[in-house]
């Protein structure tokens, strides 16, 4: 048997995780496998009961729709719930205990860290675990305001509370503020298989930014329109690499190597 992490997620097929980690431990000629698994709301707790026994597993990675749910399965000794609300990395101690953790937030922040968005005004589309993860970072970044898109804007009212941001929550239909420097989806809107997400971006200043965390197509309809209207873009994989490489040497005990990014991108988009 050899050490071995996984992603789990409903749906979970798109899923490039097994690639990055399998990248990583090949060219540090480390043993182990990471894989995907497709795992069942419903199914969530057997999972992790099953697991927990598994002296090889060493954890997984969570995606959608389970960032929020699996917090009550796990421990969170660093506070994960008081602070993001919501985990995308959980650990097996040696004892079986499972430990709840974040990566997303250093994730999303790594490509925008050069951005200066001190006091300015920030659009975020979606209201789920992953945007926790990123009004949690966008507020250590020093971000002013912040304006919330969602389907149901009531569910995403506490959000922005839980994260000390002023700002406001409007419906996915309403016009984008032009004074937005940074427009970020962190839905599932643009993702293989759902609806795509159509704004218009007309309002937007020449030197805003759109962000999708969407990678699945990492040419989403957003970003294709932005880039059509001249404006800087940052694509999921950037946040996916950078969450992967915290988790990875969390799960394997190594930092992968991060001088080969170009290939592992290369790979990525093929």
């Amino acid at each position: 048997m050899i050490p071995y992490a996984e992603v789990i997620g409903d749906p979970v097929a798109h899923s490039k995780s097994p690639l990055i980690h399998r990248f990583w431990l090949e060219a540090l000629g480390q043993s182990g496998d990471y894989r995907a698994v497709h795992v069942r709301p419903d199914d969530l707790p057997a999972y992790f009961i099953t697991r927990a026994e598994d002296t090889e597993w060493r954890g997984c990675n969570v995606t959608v729709p389970h960032k929020v749910a699996a917090l009550d399965l796990v421990t969170d000794p660093a506070g994960v719930r008081k602070t993001i609300g919501a985990i995308n990395t959980v650990l097996r101690e040696p004892d079986g205990t499972l430990v709840g953790t974040n990566t997303d937030a250093a994730g999303f922040a790594a490509p925008i860290a050069t951005l200066a968005l001190t006091g300015r005004h920030v659009t975020v589309v979606g209201a789920g675990g992953a945007a926790r993860a990123v009004l949690f970072a966008l507020a250590r970044l020093g971000v002013e305001r912040i304006t919330l898109m969602n389907r149901t804007p009531l569910r995403a009212a506490g959000l922005l509370a839980d994260f000390g941001l002023s700002g406001d929550v409007v419906p996915l239909d309403a016009p984008l503020a032009p004074t937005t420097a940074l427009l970020v989806n962190t839905s599932s809107l643009g993702m293989s298989g759902q609806p795509s997400l159509d704004l218009d971006l007309s309002p937007l200043a020449d030197d805003a930014v759109v962000y999708d965390i969407v990678y699945a197509p990492l040419e989403t309809p957003l970003l294709a329109a932005a880039r059509a209207r001249g404006l800087a873009t940052v694509d999921g994989l950037d946040m996916l690499v950078g969450q992967a490489a915290v988790a990875f040497e969390l799960f394997f005990g190594a930092a992968p190597t991060r001088e080969c990014d170009a290939e592992l991108r290369s790979l990525l988009t093929v």
